[in-house]
């Protein structure tokens, strides 16, 4: 299956990055996207306002939806990004930990348009779509 992350969504959504929606549109009709609950609230947080945000809520019902974080991977997250720092690399957000995290531990791809998941592809396994 494919995680496409917040980049790709809002992409797709603004119409601003034409190859990476193209991508996802293609993973959309081969029924391969699940959508991950932090990229959703991502996403959502992102919306100009409640219509919008309805919209958005909306396209989402349309994919099956994953819970990204338990105990267990939060233990797993973190310890990947201290792999990282120990590389000397910083990954800025905690949540792209937790989305690449949860890729690598359940088989999953990632779509992505954030130079964050490169470290993870290159160093902990990460599959990138």
């Amino acid at each position: 299956m494919i995680i496409a992350d917040s980049s790709v969504w809002i992409s797709l959504f603004r119409k601003d990055d034409v190859e990476v929606a193209a991508r996802l549109r293609s993973y959309i009709q081969q029924g391969l996207v699940l959508v991950g609950d932090i990229i959703m609230l991502e996403v959502l947080q992102g919306a100009r306002d409640y219509h919008q945000a309805r919209w958005i809520e909306q396209n989402f019902r349309e994919f099956s939806a994953v819970s990204m974080l338990s105990p267990s991977l939060a233990i797993k997250a973190a310890a990947n990004y201290r792999t990282l720092r120990d590389r000397g690399i910083t990954v800025r957000k905690t949540i792209d930990m937790i989305i690449g995290t949860y890729c690598i531990e359940h088989g999953h791809s990632l779509l992505h348009a954030d130079k964050d998941y490169a470290p993870m592809a290159e160093h902990l396994g990460l599959k990138i779509a």
